[in-house]
């Protein structure tokens, strides 16, 4: 895991994930011509699922990309397809690329939110930790390649009030939770940090799949 303390933060087929997903329960499917609610909640799986888990997590976690890559595509085809469970995500960056990147996640429309993420994980080497990257640039061309327009990407890496609520809820979730490290889970009112395997992960929630 990353704790707070340690600051530190692909491809088109990757981008692609985006309609892999869609059919999934949860994702919102917003019309392209309405903007999205970039500080309303990011799910994923049916809200009637009978378990939910809130993961906090920031897009420069090495951990969390590490989650995301290699536990979260059997948590989607074993346990969120079926309706078993649902996600709930919380933004906690670990420093300003983070932040930055949670700003243009939370711009795309809701249902891209989550396969955005995911992409970023896959590819976090390149624009995240590249020496000498200029990681705008970086995310820019990961925004387009989702659908993303510059005037939108613009207004995205400039809304101040989008991040003072990322970092506000960032805040208070610390508070309430004692979130110390990414990634960590909310299960059944705990929380539980670290990195987990799917089968570490199946028995922390008490499902089976």
């Amino acid at each position: 895991m990353i704790s707070r303390r340690s600051l530190i933060m692909t491809s088109a087929a990757t981008i692609g994930l985006a309609g892999g997903l869609a059919g999934l329960p949860g994702l919102a499917h917003a019309a392209d011509t309405t903007p999205p609610a970039t500080e309303g909640p990011r799910t994923l799986g049916s809200p009637s699922a009978p378990v939910t888990v809130q993961e906090f997590f920031s897009l420069t976690c090495t951990h969390c990309a590490h989650f995301s890559n290699t536990t979260m595509p059997d948590v989607i085809e074993k346990l969120i397809k079926p309706g078993k469970l649902r996600m709930v995500y919380h933004d906690f960056p670990l420093d300003a690329v983070a932040l930055e990147a949670a700003m243009v996640a939370r711009w795309l429309p809701a249902d891209q939110y989550y396969p955005f993420c995911s992409a970023l994980f896959a590819s976090q080497d390149s624009w995240a930790f590249s020496p000498g990257v200029n990681y705008t640039d970086q995310l820019w061309k990961m925004a387009a390649l989702a659908g993303m327009d510059r005037p939108t990407f613009d207004k995205a890496v400039a809304d101040t009030a989008l991040k003072n609520w990322i970092q506000t809820q960032q805040v208070a979730d610390e508070k309430m939770y004692n979130i110390e490290a990414t990634p960590t889970f909310l299960i059944n009112g705990k929380a539980q940090a670290g990195d987990m395997s799917y089968d570490e992960f199946v028995s922390a929630i008490g499902l089976t799949g």
